[in-house]
């Protein structure tokens, strides 16, 4: 490497360097805030000497119902994730292998659902939630957030499964291999980079859901994790810091959760993007 390529890439290393610490500003900021004690909490530093852990622990034995919450929330996304990966799996093997009358037309419509932005849809489920009975009840969430990930879902594992040779199906068929047996052991292995894209996009998206989540759950025992900011909206007013901290709370298993995979993330969306 000459000097003139080493100069070039160290300047774009400080050019991603400025771009990372610019977005990572907001979260920066969530956590000192959390961090700062009433008389520093208004003060305009980005970061500061003079921290406490008093506000998580206000949040904590201030909220009795947090872990019931944070239950709440891992029901929900484990739950979604999982009718996700296998409905939206079983759908493309569907679509591409076997001969489904309308096939066409209804893959297209699936994903003509991917232009229906959520808010629009969160008044006509919340009534088709109060007619089932699922207001305060885990189905009122995981059946919804599972319909809306579906198409995503089926658009990223198209492209892994039109790259999956059909002879390699119809060995496993001569060779006595059943349906059922040929898509556990052969598709959804072969599926498996696609399938670690939509677990982390659906954890993610299930996970932050907030909208939804207000208008289904109104019982304090039942909210979602990211509802707990919602709690704090009056009585802790005039206490940001305590505010914030709950904040960070919210947002600390999912930022954790996207470390550990984000590679496995990028190298599915990469693998995806040359199938086909």
């Amino acid at each position: 490497m000459t000097k003139k390529e080493k100069i070039g890439q160290i300047g774009w290393n400080l050019v991603l360097l400025l771009i990372t610490f610019i977005f990572m500003t907001p979260l920066i900021f969530m956590i000192s805030m959390s961090l700062r004690t009433p008389d520093t909490v208004g003060l305009p530093k980005l970061f500061i000497t003079d921290i406490t852990f008093k506000n998580y622990v206000n949040v904590i034995t201030n909220n009795p119902l947090l872990f019931k919450n944070l239950l709440n929330s891992v029901i929900i996304t484990v739950s979604s994730v999982a009718l996700v990966t296998i409905c939206a799996s079983m759908a493309v093997f569907g679509f591409s292998r076997k001969n489904v009358h309308g096939k066409v037309f209804i893959y297209n419509v699936i994903l003509c659902t991917l232009m229906i932005p959520v808010a629009g849809l969160v008044v006509p489920l919340t009534q088709l939630n109060s007619t089932l009975g699922w207001i305060n009840n885990y189905c009122g969430l995981i059946f919804p957030l599972t319909a809306l990930g579906i198409p995503y879902a089926i658009t990223i594992l198209q492209g892994f499964m039109t790259g999956i040779p059909k002879e390699l199906e119809e060995a496993a068929l001569i060779d006595g291999c059943g349906t059922v047996r040929l898509f556990v052991q052969i598709i959804c292995p072969l599926l498996k980079p696609g399938i670690i894209v939509i677990v982390i996009w659906q954890f993610l998206t299930s996970w932050n859901e907030f909208f939804l989540s207000m208008c289904t759950m109104t019982k304090e025992n039942m909210k979602t994790l990211p509802l707990i900011a919602q709690q704090y909206n009056g009585a802790y007013f005039s206490q940001p810091g305590t505010l914030f901290a709950a904040l960070t709370l919210v947002t600390v298993p999912m930022l954790v959760f996207y470390i550990l995979v984000q590679k496995h993330f990028v190298r599915g969306l990469t693998a995806g993007a040359v199938k086909g």
